[in-house]
C-alpha cells in the first residue's frame, strides 16, 4: 500500500479515528493499531506478516534471555544468535540470488560450473528496515540502553506502519517510552504533521516522479540517444530525484507519526548544502548514517586505532552500507566511493583551503556522479551515461517545468533554514478547518499532475 493513493486514503482516516478515539486506553489501542499494522503491510503480499512476525519473536526471545541470563559471556552469545538471525533472513531474501549468480560465474570462468540451485525468492517490501531496527534493539538491550519491551510493544516497533516499509530507521529506546503513556489527542501536533504530509506529497508526486517520467527514466534507459547537455540534466536530475522521493517519503511518515502521536528522528537536513563528505553523511538519511556508525564503524574500532584503521573501518562501513541498499554491484561501488572519499577527505584534512563554495561544488558532484551506479541497472549504462558527458549534440530535454524542479529541489537546500521553519510555525498555528483545506487543496493539486492516476512506488521501497 502506498501513501499517495485512493488505498491508503481512505485506510489512514479509518486508522486515525480509531487511533484517536482508543489513545487513552492503551491496553485496546495496541493490538488494534498492531492488527492495521499487519493489514498495511499484507497488502504487498500477506505471506511478508508471516516474517515479521517470526522476526519480532525470535529478537524478543533472545531480549529475553539476554535480560535473564546470568553472566556477560551468555548474554553476548544471546545477542550475537539474534543478529546472526536476522542477518540469515536479510541474507537468503535479499542476496541469495545474486550470491549464487556470482559463485556460478567464478565457477564457469575456471571451468567447474556446478549448476547450483537458483530459487526465485520474493523480496519483502521493507525488510532491509525492519531487520535493521531489530538489529538495533537486541543490541541496545544487550548494551543496557535500551530496556526489554513487552512482545506487544516491541511487535508494534517493529511493524508501525508509518515507517514499516522505507523509514526512517527508528531506535527502539525511542519508540519503546512513548508507548509508556497513554496518547492524548488534545497534545498531537496536528499542524507539523499535516505540513509534514504535505511537504512530502509535492517531493515525491510533483518533483521527483516528473523528474523520473521527463528526464530521468527515458535518459538511463537508453543513455546512447542522449548528449551531453541533457546527460548533465539527467545527473542532476536524478540528484534532484532521489531526494526529493526518499525525504518526501520520510516527510510523509513522520507526518502520519505525528498524527498519531509519535515522534520519529529527522531523516533530511538539507543534504545539498553540505561542504564536506562527513557533512553530508550527517545529513543525508541520517538514521542510517547513525546505525552505521554505531553498529560497525565504532564496533570495528572508529578513528580510535591509527589513521590506517580508521580508513579501512570507513570503507568496510561504507562499502557495507552500499550494500545494504541492494544485491548489486553497482551499490557496492556506490558505497567504495563514498567510502574513499571520506577516507581522503580525512587524510587531507586540514592540508588543502579551498573556498567554501568551491568544497560545496565538489562533494555535490562527486554525490551526483556517484549516483549513476546507484541508478543504472548495470555498469554498461554506467558506462553509456559517463559517455554522454563527453558526446556533445543538442539539448532535447531541457523543459522549463523539468528545470524548475530541479533548481527549486537542489536550490531550496542551499538557503538558510529559517523560512522554511517560519512558514512551517504559520501552518501550525492554523485551526483545524484550515489545516483540512490545506491538506485537501494539496491532494487536489498533487492529484492533477498524476498521469493515468498511478503513483510509482517510492524508490527505497526496493530496499
Amino acid at each position: 500500500m502506498v501513501f499517495p493513493t485512493v488505498e491508503f486514503a481512505v485506510f489512514f482516516p479509518l486508522v486515525l479515528a480509531l487511533s484517536w478515539a482508543l489513545m487513552s486506553r492503551p491496553h485496546v489501542w495496541k493490538p488494534v493499531i498492531l492488527a492495521l499494522s499487519y493489514v498495511f503491510y499484507s497488502a504487498a503480499n500477506p505471506k511478508f506478516c508471516l516474517l515479521i512476525a517470526g522476526v519480532t519473536l525470535g529478537n524478543q526471545a533472545a531480549a529475553t534471555l539476554i535480560e535473564r541470563a546470568d553472566s556477560e559471556k551468555a548474554k553476548s552469545r544471546f545477542a550475537a544468535a539474534a543478529v546472526a538471525l536476522d542477518l540469515l533472513v536479510l541474507g537468503i531474501f535479499k542476496y541469495y540470488g545474486f550470491f549464487v549468480e556470482e559463485v556460478e560465474g567464478v565457477l564457469d570462468s575456471v571451468g567447474l560450473g556446478m549448476g547450483l540451485p537458483l530459487a526465485t525468492i520474493a523480496l519483502p517490501i521493507g525488510l532491509s528496515f525492519f531487520t535493521f531496527q531489530a538489529i538495533s534493539y537486541v543490541v541496545d538491550v544487550r548494551r543496557g540502553i535500551c530496556d526489554r519491551g513487552s512482545t506487544i510493544d516491541v511487535a508494534l516497533y517493529l511493524s508501525f506502519f508509518p515507517h514499516l516499509v522505507a523509514g526512517p530507521i527508528v531506535r527502539a529506546r525511542e519508540f519503546l517510552p512513548q508507548l509508556a503513556t497513554p496518547r492524548n489527542p488534545r497534545d498531537v501536533a496536528v499542524g507539523s504533521g499535516v505540513f509534514l504530509i504535505c511537504l512530502g506529497l509535492v517531493k515525491k508526486v510533483v518533483i521527483a516522479d516528473l523528474l523520473a517520467r521527463e528526464l530521468v527514466d527515458p535518459v538511463f534507459a537508453v543513455p546512447e540517444a542522449y548528449g551531453t547537455a541533457d546527460t548533465m540534466l539527467a545527473l542532476y536530475g536524478y540528484a534532484a530525484q532521489i531526494y526529493c522521493d526518499f525525504s518526501g517519503y520520510t516527510d510523509i511518515a513522520i507526518g502520519l507519526a505525528l498524527l498519531m502521536g509519535f515522534i520519529f528522528p529527522r531523516n533530511f537536513d538539507r543534504p545539498y548544502s553540505s561542504t564536506s563528505f562527513r557533512e553530508f553523511w550527517r545529513r543525508w538519511h541520517m538514521t542510517l548514517s547513525r546505525f552505521l556508525r554505531d553498529f560497525i564503524y565504532i564496533p570495528l574500532g572508529g578513528n580510535q586505532k591509527g589513521r590506517f584503521n580508521t580508513y579501512r573501518n570507513l570503507m568496510i562501513t561504507m562499502v557495507l552500507g552500499g550494500l545494504w541498499h541492494g544485491a548489486a554491484w553497482g551499490f557496492v561501488l556506490w558505497g567504495f566511493i563514498h567510502g574513499a572519499a571520506l577516507a581522503i577527505e580525512r587524510l587531507v584534512d586540514g592540508r588543502i583551503k579551498a573556498p567554501k563554495w568551491v568544497a560545496w561544488a565538489f562533494v555535490f558532484h562527486v554525490v551526483a556522479f556517484a549516483w549513476v551506479f546507484f541508478r543504472a541497472p548495470d555498469f554498461g549504462t554506467a558506462g553509456a551515461i559517463f559517455e554522454g558527458i563527453f558526446r556533445g549534440g543538442s539539448a532535447t530535454l531541457f523543459e522549463p517545468v523539468v528545470v524548475i524542479a530541479i533548481i527549486a529541489a537542489i536550490g531550496f537546500q542551499l538557503l538558510p533554514e529559517r523560512p522554511i521553519v517560519a512558514l512551517r510555525h504559520r501552518f501550525e498555528a492554523l485551526n483545524p478547518v484550515a489545516l483540512g483545506a490545506g491538506l485537501a487543496l494539496t491532494i487536489i493539486i498533487v492529484g492533477s499532475t498524476i498521469p493515468g492516476g498511478a503513483v510509482p512506488p517510492f524508490i527505497y521501497f526496493q530496499f
